[in-house]
């Protein structure tokens, strides 16, 4: 009998530290998006520290981080910074660490790489393949007028620059974080060649976002890569986890709480994309485009500052039906992309 989720253990204040394992401390930082925080864990190498995620770089956060170091860590270095994957909340600060404080960093090529060309790459108007893909997706007029006149976020608002060199994290490596030896198992979906770790004696279980426990990540298209299908990309990814998966894992999560009953909730994950996915051929019975789809997919009213969240992944959830043969889109005048299933 599979057992049910459970979160064992109450989140840190901002900037405090709950220790979940020996040797482990769980920390969350501030993030400005309606999310609120990151994950980030510090495990206990002896004369030092390694942390695993960092948050993004803001006055706000590094002062948090500085009060770690001064406090709960002791006096003790950060020598070392994982990052799970590319995304900003996650290596926003391995920069900072790496220049300020003398870590070394590891993390995937993929997200090495990723990181490092976002944030030089800044942007100060909407770049053509930017609104060609918006109306791609069926973006609302007053949200397309709205930001053909503001700047863009560009990933180097939020990320230190990231000095060259790094060690590579790659599928099936094993890798000694606070004296346990750990598995790498990687995923992808949202966002490629993320690393989780899986600890060989005991049951800890780092899952950055990849594994998240009371919602789901996000999977979105994007205009780097219009035709890419992280739906499936991620449920694969989901699939290849399920052996692993014991009841007794601790997972480390990259937002929300940590919690137990990993086999459930890689089933509820599975289950919930695929309940999704045929409610979104039901409605494609008719033509919509990708933005047309919010309240099929998400069952709910979007907010002006998930707006964007929710696009991306419409689109990818397309995306993932045109892979499958279950759909097909048509470009209409206007640039947008309507999307209808295919008939039996």
């Amino acid at each position: 009998m599979i057992a049910p989720i459970r979160t064992p253990f109450d989140p840190p204040e901002m900037g405090e530290v709950v220790e979940i394992a020996a040797g482990v401390l769980w920390t969350r930082m501030p993030l400005p998006i309606p999310l609120a925080h990151v994950n980030c864990y510090l495990f206990d190498e002896g004369d030092g520290w390694t942390l695993v995620d960092t948050g993004v770089d803001t006055a706000k956060t590094r002062r948090l981080w500085q009060g770690l170091i001064d406090g709960a860590l002791r006096g003790k270095p950060i020598h070392r910074v994982i990052a799970t994957h590319h995304h900003l909340d996650h290596i926003g600060l391995a920069g900072w660490f790496m220049s300020e404080h003398g870590a070394g960093l590891t993390t995937t090529r993929t997200a090495y790489l990723m990181a490092r060309m976002l944030q030089l790459d800044v942007q100060e108007a909407p770049t053509p393949e930017m609104c060609a893909f918006w109306r791609s997706c069926g973006m609302a007029s007053e949200v397309y007028d709205k930001r053909l006149n503001e700047r863009p976020f560009n990933t180097a608002d939020a990320v230190t620059p990231i000095p060259l060199g790094y060690t590579r994290l790659r599928e099936g490596d094993e890798i000694e974080i606070g004296g346990r030896i750990w598995d790498v198992r990687c995923g992808n979906g949202h966002a490629p060649e993320h690393a989780t770790f899986w600890s060989r004696e005991g049951d800890l279980v780092i899952g950055g976002d990849q594994l998240l426990g009371a919602i789901s990540p996000n999977l979105g298209a994007s205009a780097t890569e219009p035709l890419a299908d992280p739906v499936g990309e991620w449920i694969t990814s989901c699939e290849s986890f399920v052996p692993h998966a014991r009841d007794s894992h601790l997972v480390m999560t990259g937002h929300k709480l940590p919690y137990t009953g990993l086999p459930a909730r890689m089933r509820q994950l599975l289950d919930n994309h695929h309940h999704a996915l045929a409610r979104l051929i039901e409605t494609l019975k008719d033509p919509h485009t990708a933005c047309e789809c919010f309240d099929a997919l998400f069952r709910r009213k979007i907010k002006e500052g998930e707006y964007g969240l929710a696009m991306v992944e419409a689109m990818a959830h397309c995306r993932h039906l045109e892979a499958q043969g279950l759909a097909i889109g048509h470009l209409r005048e206007d640039g947008a992309i309507l999307w209808q299933a295919k008939a039996e």
